[in-house]
């Protein structure tokens, strides 16, 4: 039997939290629209077309949604060539487990061109047997789109694939997929929120003791 893991990126191969908060305040702030952290926190796990139309206050056009969408994600990648903030052992789980014989896959709201350049700077991208973004889908988490179409590229029916997320919209999108998922306790959440995942971890290294099965 083929088994799948299927990976978030932010806040589970990066800790990008922070980077996400800051960006959004700076740029909104450029727009004359002031949020709080609590408000952006709300929102991660979405993608960023449903982001914009929470936090803008009239409809956006889509060539203005394109302007925030570029000019945010713009900063984004900045900081991350600046200082990419992964997660401790992010490299040496996905070596593990693809040498176990996982697909492995990053399943992320983000837009390509982040999670792209955050996978080159990871070290991982060879690991990889799919990348599928946010870019890539029309229904953001928490619907399963995103997790049902890297299982689909990737060869492996869903009930096989196992998630690893760290938002309550992400494990949502998981089970909606029928799909079991790790939760990991990252940067602005708390365990209550991951309640409904079938494990929580507070480490990386902790799901590759947890995955010791070898797919076939």
């Amino acid at each position: 039997m083929q088994l799948g893991v299927l990976f978030d990126m932010d806040g589970t191969l990066i800790d990008s939290h922070d980077t996400h908060v800051e960006c959004w305040l700076r740029y909104a702030a450029q727009e004359g629209i002031v949020l709080d952290r609590d408000r952006v926190n709300s929102t991660f796990g979405m993608v960023n077309r449903e982001i914009i139309r929470s936090f803008w206050p009239n409809e956006v056009s889509d060539e203005k949604m394109l302007e925030i969408d570029h000019g945010k994600e713009a900063m984004v990648r900045e900081m991350f060539r600046a200082d990419l903030p992964a997660m401790p052992g992010v490299k040496e789980l996905l070596q593990t487990l693809h040498e176990r014989g996982f697909k492995l896959a990053v399943a992320s709201s983000g837009p390509r061109a982040n999670v792209v350049l955050a996978c080159e700077l990871l070290g991982i991208a060879p690991l990889l047997d799919a990348v599928v973004t946010g870019s890539d889908v029309k229904r953001g988490k928490p619907h399963p789109e995103i997790f049902l179409t890297a299982a689909e590229q990737i060869g492996v029916d869903p009930q096989n694939c196992i998630v690893v997320e760290d938002a309550a919209v992400g494990i949502q999108a998981a089970k909606a997929a029928g799909m079991k998922c790790i939760a990991l306790l990252s940067t602005g959440h708390t365990e209550s929120e991951l309640k409904d995942a079938d494990l929580i971890v507070r480490s990386l290294g902790e799901i590759a003791e947890g995955l010791k099965i070898r797919a076939d």
